[in-house]
């Protein structure tokens, strides 16, 4: 069981650096851009929190614990980039349908980042996971 905590820390530790690098620097000014209309002057942080608790959790359960016992690592990384591919597909294609206005590019380019972070994750998770299982946690 210890080794599933460590690949959650692991999981949950790289999205959350990624994603802030994303979305506090790199891609700022495309959402801006795009959807600053929309956006909040503040990010509520407790449904934040929530996202990033509840997507860990996914991006383990079904890429890296399905992978212990020394299963191979693309295995894991596809897992992880369909999974990431079709929750961020989910939310952008959603946007697309139902929001006025909302921008293509931003979509593609969000959907893209959903399936490189999610993976990325993922392997974070499965170093974490790896590295507790050879210590016989």
């Amino acid at each position: 069981m210890t080794r599933y905590f460590a690949a959650y820390a692991g999981t949950a530790a790289v999205m959350v650096l990624l994603d802030l690098l994303w979305l506090g620097s790199i891609a700022k000014p495309m959402y801006t851009q795009g959807i600053g209309h929309l956006m909040a002057d503040e990010p509520r942080m407790g449904v934040a929190v929530l996202f990033y608790l509840l997507y860990a959790m996914g991006v383990v359960i079904f890429a890296v614990a399905p992978q212990d016992g020394g299963a191979p690592w693309a295995r894991t990384l596809a897992m992880a980039a369909l999974f990431g591919f079709f929750a961020y597909a989910t939310y952008d294609l959603t946007n697309l349908a139902t929001l006025r206005s909302w921008p293509l590019a931003l979509s593609l380019i969000d959907i893209a980042w959903g399936t490189f972070v999610s993976t990325a994750a993922a392997a974070g998770g499965k170093v974490a996971m790896d590295a507790a299982a050879r210590a016989g946690l």
